[in-house]
């Protein structure tokens, strides 16, 4: 039942997602946009030491960018369905508060994920040579990114009752997670206090994982193995808060 229950939820959404284009192409403009307006406008400027170009060292920053919006951005479904009740009808059913939360964060995951995959394409324009591990360990790292920040965006979500709410709180959230993430620049000389937030910040160890895979171990600051815990971590954590707020809604 809950399996089914799950597939349901997410199906309807990626259906829903894939029937605006606008949103796929729209998210795929603004990741073209930073890769190569910032990464050219900005290389003469920031050093990040070794031997790769600025261009290459942020491009698992913009994958990270790219998978976090999107996750993030699909959590809106949950605003749209309790203004056109449909959310209600879903939480009035005798269906696991569980399952709903985790239909939603698979949807978004996969959407998110998709999305990423599109991006990293983008490599190979750069000259970045993918070896089969690592193309395995970006991908592993992108769906478990995925799932964890369109897990975060449903807390958020199942607490906001207006899309312009949500558009708010959401902005207030993302442009710090994406600038503390280690995506544009090094964070190994950052304060201490903000160097705490950035380990706290599930972005920076997608972003992390994925230049370790793509540009070599050297550029990783936490390991692959450590980097996956985390996220997944995450994941589980965001999961039992957001069933625990379905339930308290599907009282009211």
């Amino acid at each position: 039942m809950k399996l089914r229950v799950i597939y349901a939820v997410a199906l309807r959404d990626i259906i829903r997602f894939y029937r605006e284009r606008t949103q796929l192409i729209g998210s795929l403009t603004r990741s073209v946009l930073w890769l190569f307006i910032m990464g050219l406008g900005l290389r003469g400027s920031v050093n990040v030491g070794g031997d790769i170009s600025y261009t290459h060292y942020i491009f698992p920053g913009i994958i990270g960018m790219t998978v976090m919006f999107a996750a993030v951005q699909q959590a809106i479904s949950i605003v749209w369905d309790r203004e056109f009740g449909f959310l209600k009808e879903i939480l009035a059913a005798p269906v696991s508060r569980t399952a709903i939360a985790m239909g939603k964060a698979l949807s978004g995951g996969f959407i998110s994920f998709m999305q990423g995959c599109l991006v990293a394409v983008l490599g190979l324009f750069l000259g970045i040579r993918f070896d089969f591990t690592g193309v395995l360990e970006m991908l592993l790292l992108m769906a478990l990114a995925g799932v964890a920040l369109a897990s975060l965006g449903i807390v958020v979500a199942s607490r906001i009752t207006s899309f312009q709410g949500f558009g708010t709180i959401m902005n207030f959230f993302l442009m710090p997670m994406f600038f503390l993430s280690g995506a544009m620049y090094p964070v190994n000389k950052l304060p201490g206090w903000l160097y705490a937030i950035v380990r706290v910040n599930p972005l920076s160890y997608m972003v992390d994982g994925i230049r370790g895979a793509v540009l070599g171990d050297q550029w990783a600051n936490f390991g692959l193995l450590f980097d996956a815990i985390f996220l997944l971590g995450f994941f589980v954590l965001m999961i039992v808060w957001a069933t625990f707020s379905f339930r308290i809604e599907g009282r009211r």
